[in-house]
């Protein structure tokens, strides 16, 4: 099989567009750690900066495969952000917390690598007993839901 791009940056600029055209506010979580990364560095915490990329908020917006670029005013001085699309972990809405979480390269890496086919269950209709079904899990009763506290 061929190996495909990221589609991380497609998902960035259809949740930012979505956000928008839902006249909501995107934020966006950088990783500030990463080399590529321009940011205000006075402003980040925990290795991390929150962002508000609305159109009111930032000017000259380029949002590409490669990353995202715009100007912005931090304390009244108006600065040059420059991110790559693997520095974005998470664009979200201000107003309700829409969005979505991006997996960073080294989860990416971890889930990519082939496992071992296992067994779990029977491989055809014809394995399958009836004896098998005492073990099936009860559907729950209908009625008035209840919540058990387990300590």
């Amino acid at each position: 099989m061929t190996s495909m791009t990221s589609n991380q940056p497609y998902l960035l600029r259809a949740f930012y567009e979505w956000i928008v055209d839902n006249d909501l506010t995107p934020y966006i979580v950088v990783d500030a750690t990463n080399e590529m990364v321009e940011v205000p560095l006075e402003f980040v915490k925990d290795g991390q900066i929150v962002l508000n990329v609305s159109p009111s908020a930032c000017v000259n917006f380029s949002l590409d495969l490669t990353g995202l670029s715009f100007q912005a005013r931090f304390g009244g001085q108006p600065r040059r952000l420059s991110i790559p699309s693997e520095a974005i972990m998470a664009i979200y809405a201000r107003e309700n917390g829409a969005g979505t979480v991006f997996a960073t390269e080294e989860e990416m890496a971890k889930t990519s690598k082939p496992s071992e086919p296992q067994a779990t269950g029977p491989a055809s209709i014809e394995d399958v007993d009836a004896s098998d079904n005492i073990d099936a899990p009860v559907p729950p009763k209908k009625g008035k839901p209840t919540l058990k506290v387990i300590k």
